[in-house]
């Protein structure tokens, strides 16, 4: 649970969790990683905190669009290794347990989450940038998947996320020479969308979350949906997802106000119905 809700002015709250700032402005959920101390690294308070504030933003029907960054000089550095070098912890349990909600929460939420990305993010901090469907990263910002220089495997589902992004040679090739890759490199390979100046990187993310937020919702939760399951599925069962989606959605309110809109050259108001 919050700490604390702060009313800061009409249109924007705050929920203070230990690790994690939680905003609301609009319809847009803002969620802070916030241990800038630590470089944000993840320990356990932070997996904690972390998976409470997107399954806030997923259950609140007022938000409809969510931006995932990092408090100070890293969007997150990864696990802390201050407080997880025991050899002896089980890795493997708190791998599938705490971290692994927080990203399938991500994955499956039915609004799109743009990861806001400032000076680097690397190890599972990079996980959790390439899990959000939409990045946006400073200019001088790096990815870095560090895990040879400590004998480990990247993690989080990032093998996956970079083969299936990059290709197995250039993932495995990132990967095992630990290569810093910049903003401009990570637009260029498709990892992230837009690379912007540092100073303006939480302006220009949260209007593109508030942009997103303006078009119809359901329709955005089902292409999400839809593509989610065509990165790993068949062209065959991805159609085979598209059509009964396609059906409900026809039937719904929002495309019959965006079908009138269209014809009325209007903005079409829409209401997730």
């Amino acid at each position: 649970m919050p700490n604390r809700i702060v009313l800061l002015r009409e249109d924007l709250f705050v929920s203070e969790y230990e690790t994690v700032k939680y905003e609301q402005d609009d319809s847009v959920a803002i969620i802070t990683i916030n241990r800038p101390d630590a470089m944000n690294s993840f320990d356990a308070a932070l997996r904690r905190d972390l998976l409470a504030a997107c399954q806030k933003a997923a259950d609140d029907q007022s938000i409809r669009a969510v931006v995932l960054t990092g408090e100070g000089r890293s969007f997150s550095a990864g696990a802390d290794l201050k407080s997880g070098l025991d050899p002896n912890a089980d890795t493997e349990r708190m791998l599938q347990d705490e971290y692994r909600p927080v990203l399938e929460c991500i994955w499956n939420m039915e609004k799109p989450v743009i990861a806001a990305v400032g000076g680097s993010a690397a190890g599972i901090g990079v996980s959790f940038a390439l899990i959000c469907d939409l990045l946006v990263m400073a200019d001088n910002a790096f990815l870095l998947s560090p895990f040879t220089t400590i004998s480990l495997v990247p993690d989080g589902g990032l093998n996956w996320l970079l083969v299936h992004q990059l290709g197995y040679r250039r993932a495995f090739q990132l990967s095992i020479e630990c290569e810093r890759i910049g903003a401009d490199l990570c637009v260029e390979l498709g990892l992230a969308n837009k690379a912007v100046p540092a100073a303006s990187l939480m302006e220009e993310s949260v209007n593109w979350a508030k942009s997103l937020a303006e078009r119809a919702p359901l329709s955005l939760a089902a292409t999400k949906k839809a593509m989610r399951h065509a990165t790993s599925g068949s062209w065959a069962s991805t159609f085979d997802i598209e059509a009964p989606i396609q059906n409900q959605l026809r039937k719904s309110e929002d495309s019959a106000e965006g079908v009138a809109a269209f014809f009325q050259k209007r903005k079409a108001e829409f209401k997730g119905k």
